[in-house]
């Protein structure tokens, strides 16, 4: 690849950096997920490809449309109800029953890349704003043992439920350092328990107790081939719901992403991620156990950069995920559509800088 073919990759790698980090940066309502009842902080495939890329300094904002869809045995149908407070005894038996899941998720993430150096690195700061739909139910009966040896039960079938409105709101602040091809970032989030929840619903969009996350990122950027690989490991610290007097345990995620420039606006990759909960469950009200939770997921990503000016690019992702390996959460398919605005990268003036080595 000659110079000039190969100048158009950082600026484009800026861009697409932007949206993978800024515009996946996103948190899910609660809708049975993991953890309490099946419900965590962290949805899986938040962080993807250029994880750890440079950003272009300046405002810039990200719309995502995320839409999942997912199933679940027993386990889950009987924590679910647990959370609910519908059973306040320990359960021993097997349990015949399915739970399924669905959420319409909008959001905008608002966002500021600092200029000026902090420790070294380049700073950013967003807020995910979410509004939508999550729609749960359990569509058969529920019948199992209360406790070793104790009576038979039987929990309506048929139950389903369903909430709009808005999620938590979740901050997160990002550093990034940039060594040639090496990349690295550090970042840290955590909820604002502002969105829908009770603690009768079976589907809720906010997960009703705090909690923080932190981790890191790693990004393999060689801009003459266009390859990259990202990987970025992760750990969640859940608080006590005092709603339900229920502890999730820590949770451990890593995500994934690699991907190859084509042309200077088209971009085609995969993704995958893996999550596992690390320690118990525990509280009070926990009436299930350990119940530590797994799942892994994989699929296809494809980016496509929209110039506007001279000022400001566009940029459309779109990738998607099929669950696998789930144990103690529901597993199916998830689906992003990113659309994010940003600043344009400035244009190279020398043959010795390139825009990512600039400010």
């Amino acid at each position: 690849m000659n110079k000039k073919s190969a100048s158009w990759q950082p600026r484009f790698a800026q861009t697409l950096a932007f949206v993978v980090v800024v515009g996946s940066v996103t948190m899910t309502p609660t809708m049975v997920q993991a953890d309490e009842g099946g419900v965590s902080f962290w949805i899986p495939g938040l962080f993807g490809s250029l994880a750890a890329s440079p950003l272009v300094p300046g405002f810039a904002v990200t719309t995502t449309y995320y839409h999942t869809s997912v199933n679940a045995g027993a386990d889950v149908a009987f924590a679910r109800q647990v959370s609910r407070g519908n059973l306040q005894v320990n359960f021993a038996g097997n349990l015949v029953a399915n739970l399924k899941a669905e959420a319409e998720l909008p959001w905008a993430i608002p966002s500021y890349t600092f200029a000026e150096k902090f420790l070294g690195g380049q700073a950013t700061v967003m807020m995910l704003v979410p509004y939508g739909t999550t729609r749960t139910s359990v569509d058969t009966t529920l019948t199992g043992n209360l406790g070793l040896g104790g009576p038979g039960f039987t929990i309506t079938p048929g139950t389903s439920d369903h909430m709009n409105g808005f999620a938590d709101l979740y901050p997160m602040f990002t550093l990034r350092w940039n060594q040639g091809v090496d990349n690295y970032m550090l970042y840290a989030t955590g909820n604002l328990t502002v969105g829908r929840y009770h603690q009768q619903s079976l589907a809720n969009l906010g997960i009703g107790h705090n909690a923080i996350d932190a981790g890191g990122s790693y990004t393999y950027l060689d801009q003459k081939s266009g390859m990259e690989f990202s990987a970025t490991l992760g750990f969640t610290f859940n608080f006590e719901n005092t709603h339900t007097q229920y502890q999730n345990g820590v949770d451990m995620h890593l995500d994934m992403g690699a991907s190859r420039f084509l042309t200077k606006q088209l971009q085609l990759g995969v993704v995958a991620y893996g999550y596992q909960q690390v320690s118990c469950d525990s509280g009070s009200g926990d009436r299930v156990g350990c119940f530590e939770s797994r799942v892994f997921g994989a699929g296809p990503q494809v980016g496509y950069i929209i110039p506007i000016d001279e000022h400001l690019q566009g940029y459309l992702n779109i990738k998607a995920y099929k669950e696998f390996g789930e144990q103690h959460r529901p597993a199916g398919w998830n689906t992003w559509v990113t659309f994010a605005i940003s600043p344009a990268a400035p244009e190279e003036k020398s043959k010795t800088t390139t825009p990512m080595m600039r400010k």
